[in-house]
C-alpha cells in the first residue's frame, strides 16, 4: 500500500531502515493504548468530573484547603492523614471557621477569594442558591457513595437533595430533623404516660411546646395533615421548573377536613395560651419561657426540638435525669403522626477547582473519609453529625452516652418518616409569610377557627401574588 503511493521510492537505505522501525513503534504504540483503553479509566468525564475516585491517579501533588469549625478539626486532621496515606505529596489545609461565617464570606465575594475554602460545609437549603452562583463544582458522587457505602438509595435520600439536573453538587454529611424531647418528671406529674403514643389534642395546652410561629417548627403540625405551604408542579430532576402552588390559598370550607382540623387545633392551642397569659406566641420571649416551663417542675412534659439543644434540654431535666429522648412520631395530631423534613448538611467542592483533575481527586477522597463509615461515631463525638448511611444499631454497639444512643435513635426513626425538604428558592418566603400570619393572632384575637385562618390566608394570598 504505502510503495503504491511512492512512499519506498522516496527512502533509501538508513532512511527506510528508521521509517520501518518509526511505523513498527507507532503500531505497538498504538495498539497498546487500544488495549489499555479496554481497562483504564482516564478519570475525566466531559473534561471536568472525576468519573472514577478510585486509584486512577497515581499520586497527587496539589494542596487543597478545608472549611473546618474548631471543635470539628480533630476529626477532620485524621480524616486528612488517612488521605495521605494513600497519597503522600498532597497537602490538605484547614481555614477554620463557623460554617455560616464561611458562606458569608462566599456570598460577599465569590470562589476566587483565597478565603473561600476548596471543600466547605453547607446546609441544605443553599444549595439552589450557590448551584445559581455557580460556586460548587460537579462531583461523582454516585461513585463516591458507592466508595463509602451503606447507602440503600442514595437519590432517594438527602443525595438526591444535592442534585441539581444532571449535577451532583454536595455529598451527604449528616441528617437532620426534629424530634421530642420529655421532661419524666412532669410528664408522671400531668399524668402523660410516654410509653404510648400521645394525641395532642386531649393534651393540656402548657403540656407541649411548640414555637408554632416559626414554620421550621410549624411544619411538624401542618406536615401532619399533609399541607403543603408551598409546592411546585413539574419539578424535574431537581430542576428549578415548575409551577408554584400553597394550599393556604384555598378557602378554610374548601379545604379537606383533616387540614381543617389542623388549623382547628393550631387556634385551640394559640387560643389556650393567650387566655393563660403565656409568653409562647411572643417571638422575643417564647424560647425563655419554654426553657423555664420544660424545667424539672415545671408545666410542660414534651418540647418539639432539634439534636442539637440536647445540652440545654439535658440541664433543665435535672442535668438529664429526668430527661428522655422520643421520634417525633410518637405525637399525633388528630390521629396523624407529626413529622418534619428530611433535611441535612453536606460538604461541596469550590467550582474553581472543576478543571483541575487532581484538586477535584484529592477533595472527593477527603470528603469520603471526613464521612466513612468505620468513623460514625468518632465524627458524631466531634460534631455532632449522625450519618444518613449508618444503622442506629452500630451507635447503639459504641461507647456514646445513653444520651447520645437515644438522640441518634430518635433522629433516625423521624428522619425515615419525614417528607423530603422543599429547596427551592422560593420557598425562602414561606418563613415570614407564615410567621406574620401566625403572629398576628394575639393583636387581631380572632374568635374561631374560621377568623384565624383568614389571616393566614391573606398573607399566603400576598406571598403568591409576588411570584
Amino acid at each position: 500500500m504505502l510503495e503504491k503511493f511512492g512512499v519506498f521510492k522516496k527512502i533509501g537505505g538508513k532512511e527506510m531502515k528508521k521509517f520501518i522501525t518509526f511505523l513498527l513503534v507507532l503500531v505497538l504504540s498504538l495498539s497498546l493504548v487500544a488495549c489499555g483503553n479496554k481497562d483504564v479509566d482516564t478519570g475525566v468525564k466531559d473534561g471536568t468530573e472525576v468519573e472514577d475516585t478510585g486509584e486512577d491517579i497515581a499520586d497527587i501533588k496539589e494542596t487543597i484547603t478545608v472549611q473546618v469549625e474548631e471543635d470539628w478539626l480533630p476529626h477532620y486532621e485524621k480524616a486528612a492523614e488517612r488521605v495521605k496515606e494513600v497519597y503522600p505529596e498532597a497537602n490538605i489545609e484547614f481555614i477554620t471557621m463557623a460554617s455560616f461565617d464561611h458562606l458569608d464570606v462566599l456570598d460577599a465575594t465569590d470562589v476566587t477569594n483565597a478565603d473561600v475554602a476548596d471543600v466547605f460545609a453547607i446546609p441544605a437549603d443553599r444549595i439552589y442558591g450557590l448551584s445559581q452562583n455557580e460556586a460548587l463544582a460537579a462531583m461523582d458522587a454516585k461513585t463516591m457513595a458507592e466508595n463509602v457505602g451503606g447507602f440503600s438509595d442514595y437519590d432517594e435520600g438527602l443525595g438526591g437533595n444535592f442534585k441539581i439536573e444532571e449535577d451532583y453538587l454536595a455529598f451527604p454529611m449528616n441528617i437532620e430533623t426534629l424530634i421530642i424531647f420529655a421532661n419524666k418528671a412532669n410528664a408522671e406529674a400531668h399524668d402523660i404516660d410516654l410509653s404510648k403514643t400521645i394525641e395532642f389534642t386531649e393534651l393540656d395546652a402548657e403540656d407541649m411546646l411548640i414555637p408554632a410561629f416559626d414554620a421550621w417548627f410549624g411544619v411538624s403540625m401542618t406536615n401532619s395533615a399533609d399541607i403543603e405551604l408551598l409546592g411546585k408542579t413539574e419539578i424535574i430532576g431537581n430542576s428549578d421548573s415548575g409551577e408554584l402552588f400553597t394550599d393556604l390559598a384555598s378557602e378554610f370550607d374548601e379545604l379537606p377536613s383533616e387540614k381543617q382540623e389542623l388549623f382547628e387545633a393550631l387556634f385551640n392551642y394559640w387560643k389556650a395560651h393567650d387566655d393563660a397569659k403565656t409568653s409562647l406566641w411572643d417571638e422575643d420571649a417564647a424560647w425563655g419561657y419554654m426553657d423555664t416551663a420544660f424545667s424539672s417542675g415545671g408545666d410542660a412534659s414534651l418540647r418539639l426540638e432539634g439534636p442539637w439543644s440536647t445540652g440545654n434540654l439535658s440541664s433543665l431535666a435535672n442535668d438529664g435525669e429526668d430527661l428522655e429522648i422520643l421520634p417525633i412520631t410518637s405525637v399525633t395530631i388528630n390521629g396523624k403522626p407529626m413529622a418534619h423534613w428530611k433535611s441535612g448538611w453536606g460538604l461541596a467542592v469550590n467550582s474553581r477547582n472543576e478543571d483541575n483533575e487532581e484538586k477535584m481527586l484529592l477533595a472527593q477522597k477527603f470528603i469520603e473519609e471526613v464521612v466513612n463509615t468505620e468513623y460514625a461515631v468518632d465524627l458524631f463525638k466531634a460534631t455532632g453529625k449522625i450519618l444518613e448511611n449508618v444503622p442506629a444499631s452500630e451507635y447503639e454497639a459504641s461507647d456514646l452516652s445513653d444520651t447520645d444512643k437515644s438522640v441518634i435513635s430518635a433522629v433516625i426513626a423521624s428522619y425515615e418518616d419525614a417528607p423530603a425538604r422543599p429547596l427551592f428558592l422560593e420557598w425562602g418566603s414561606v418563613w415570614d409569610t407564615w410567621k406574620n400570619s401566625i403572629l398576628s393572632w394575639p393583636n387581631t384575637k380572632p374568635t374561631t377557627v374560621e377568623d384565624a385562618y383568614k389571616e393566614i390566608k391573606a398573607s399566603f394570598d400576598s406571598m403568591m401574588e409576588n411570584f
